[in-house]
């Protein structure tokens, strides 16, 4: 697997792994009581009665905040035929929040790269650093996104089969179009992203590899990168894939040590029946996707007078269980137990909820509740 990557996944044409590929645009800085730093994890939600141009403005409110109250990065997650999320075209929004900020990381959570043309990714977030130097991650993942129907759609039938086997040679073919640096002879010897290195030196965002298996998090170990888990939506295996990913990693020019973020499911309120109800609408978005019934988040008093079976009951429960909800205060040692207990270097914080102002409102009580302090903008 190593050598499919190789170790070209870690060094650039000048060995020095892309140019500006530095553990300093990968580890965050914790603010305030935060054991570690903590970030965003958005998929643009879409509630029942609001609008997708009304999530996206949520997602520029929220980057701004996160931005003015020390949250490290802000990233958008794929995701495909699914009406309660408008986050089809990360790099988009991203561009979008760049436009808004002028501090904050911004990322893919990830974009999948089985979907895409490796060169297609390759100049989109050539572009977005080009347009946001230094604050852009490239994080990558496996899955679809979507459904195989959806999936098909996406990539064409005759590249279903061979998609998620062929991540490791896709990821080479990627880096080697960020690096401008395929060998002499390749097919694509001649073919550049850009905007990229062959328009002079440029920076480049740092790779991220992104998973809910061991499949990813040994891949990331072993070529040195940081690695990202879905523990908010596969929690039962997060210990084995930060277990599997420290054991595998090798030093590398971007990190000398593994760095490890987990998703978490996270939402604050003012009160734990708040808060309670608002996480209830996500629990019953996700039972109708995963029953073939994907909708609009329902609204809280859709969600509270639903007839549940036992089975789906069961099921929200267990949903339920791993999102960590309630005042700030029991969110805060939520936190600060799950950190603890995997030892990630970094929460990302995803709050899913049917109300764009409740997800606001949660990012702000969890920095209140660290006492992160409000920075002022920078200067244009």
């Amino acid at each position: 697997m190593s050598d499919t990557g190789g170790a070209h996944g870690q060094h650039g044409r000048d060995g020095r792994g892309g140019g500006d590929v530095r553990a300093g645009n990968v580890r965050g800085v914790a603010h305030g009581t935060a054991a570690v730093p903590l970030s965003v994890l958005d998929l643009v939600t879409v509630g029942a009665g609001s609008t997708a141009h009304a999530s996206l403005r949520t997602s520029v409110a929220i980057s701004r905040l996160a931005e003015s109250r020390g949250y490290h990065r802000h990233w958008v997650a794929e995701h495909h035929s699914m009406p309660g999320v408008a986050s089809s075209s990360p790099a988009v929004i991203l561009a979008h929040l760049a436009a808004h900020t002028s501090r904050i990381r911004l990322g893919s959570g990830g974009v999948m790269l089985p979907n895409h043309a490796p060169l297609a990714i390759a100049e989109q977030f050539g572009t977005l650093e080009a347009l946001a130097p230094g604050r852009i991650d490239l994080g990558l993942g496996r899955a679809p996104g979507t459904d195989g129907r959806t999936a098909a759609a996406l990539r064409g039938a005759g590249r279903l089969d061979e998609a998620a086997d062929d991540f490791p040679r896709q990821l080479m073919e990627l880096t080697r179009f960020l690096d401008d640096d395929f060998p002499d002879g390749h097919p694509y010897t001649r073919v550049h992203a850009v905007p990229g290195p062959v328009q002079g030196p440029a920076g480049r965002p740092p790779l991220w590899l992104l998973g809910s298996s061991g499949f990813s998090a040994r891949l990331a170990g072993e070529l040195g990168l940081p690695f990202a888990y879905a523990h908010h939506f596969s929690a039962a295996g997060t210990l084995p894939a930060l277990d599997l990913y420290r054991q595998s990693f090798r030093p590398s020019a971007v990190l000398d040590a593994p760095y490890a973020v987990i998703g978490v499911s996270a939402l604050a309120a003012d009160t734990d029946a708040e808060a309670r109800a608002q996480v209830l609408t996500g629990a019953l978005s996700m039972l109708r996707l995963r029953t073939g019934r994907p909708g609009l988040v329902p609204t809280p008093e859709e969600a509270a007078a639903y007839p549940f079976s036992p089975a789906e009951r069961e099921f929200v429960n267990g949903w339920l269980a791993n999102i960590v909800h309630g005042t700030p205060d029991e969110v805060r040692t939520g936190l600060d137990d799950l950190a603890k207990r995997t030892g990630a270097d970094e929460l990302m914080l995803t709050a899913n909820a049917h109300s764009g102002a409740a997800r606001l409102r949660s990012y702000e009580l969890v920095a209140d509740a660290y006492g992160m302090p409000v920075q002022a903008p920078e200067a244009d």
